[in-house]
């Protein structure tokens, strides 16, 4: 199983409630747990100009690429400009069509960034600057790789730049399970929408997980899962209002992981959020995710 790292995914942000030092950790923390080793990280060339382009419209391409987005529009991205930041979510979306890729051939791969799925063609919101997500599933069709994918995503945040970008698209079906009563405050509506009320535990949240896959796969048959493992349902998150254990999410990876494996379906993993109040927490469930995604799905 490989798993698609770059240090040039840290966004740097400093004393912000996105610890991006995350990525870095999960790799080393899984390299040390001999979940994988160096020989399985692969380093992701940046997505091109081109591949973005078939989900970002070219002129919030061009703010980005020259910085020329204005202060209403870095605001409402909530995360600081920079070349460095621009450079890092390019490298982002080229991992997660990497990971789309070698899923494939290999039944899963991990992109240890992406999962941004709060960008809209033509603005980034809630921390996120391009969908690697939209890119990576319309870069494998442009390329004749996959024709259907469906994505599956575990965020405590409900997917609304997904969910907007393949509104009308009968070729992609986006199941969204998160917090209703949290960001962001208007969600268009997915092809799925599991909504939960704050506090939902463990019990209930596998068992509205486990129904909504089976209804999506009853109705969609995907040639290609794109799986968002946000660690953000953790009881301790900072910016989540579930309360999801560790074993929990773990209990969760595999129930993603199995429902996929079962009907021979690939999945590409991106890690996408987690604001715990210990970073090693967060750590410990992105781990927890690529060590299952390695027992259950690799061919």
């Amino acid at each position: 199983m490989k798993i698609i790292y770059s240090d040039g995914y840290d966004l740097n942000l400093g004393d912000h409630v996105f610890p991006t030092v995350k990525y870095r950790k999960t790799k080393d923390r899984v390299l040390a747990d001999h979940v994988c080793t160096p020989e399985d990280v692969v380093e992701p060339a940046p997505a091109s100009d081109e591949d973005v382009a078939l989900v970002h419209t070219a002129e919030y391409i061009r703010k980005l690429k020259k910085g020329k987005l204005s202060r209403e529009e870095i605001l409402r991205m909530e995360v600081p400009y920079s070349k460095e930041g621009v450079e890092a979510v390019w490298l982002s979306a080229g991992g997660t069509i990497e990971a789309c890729h070698r899923a494939l051939s290999d039944g899963v791969a991990v992109n240890v960034g992406g999962g941004f799925h709060h960008a809209f063609p033509e603005h980034g919101e809630g921390f996120c600057i391009l969908n690697d997500v939209a890119i990576g599933i319309r870069a494998l069709q442009k390329r004749e790789e996959i024709h259907t994918a469906m994505t599956v995503d575990c965020d405590v945040h409900q997917g609304n730049g997904t969910a907007e970008i393949f509104h009308a698209d009968p070729t992609v079906f986006t199941l969204s399970i998160h917090q209703l009563h949290n960001y962001p405050p208007i969600k268009p509506p997915s092809n799925l929408d599991i909504n939960l009320e704050d506090g939902t535990k463990d019990t209930e949240y596998l068992d509205e997980l486990a129904h909504g896959m089976n209804k999506a796969l009853k109705e969609f048959r995907p040639d290609l899962i794109v799986y968002l493992a946000g660690a953000d349902p953790y009881q301790y998150d900072q910016l989540g209002g579930l309360a999801l254990t560790l074993h929990g999410l773990q209990q969760r990876d595999e129930l993603v992981f199995r429902t996929a494996r079962e009907r021979q379906i690939p999945v590409a993993v991106t890690l996408a959020g987690g604001y715990a109040y210990r970073v090693d927490d967060t750590v410990t469930i992105h781990a927890n995710t690529i060590q299952m995604a390695k027992q259950i799905c690799q061919n």
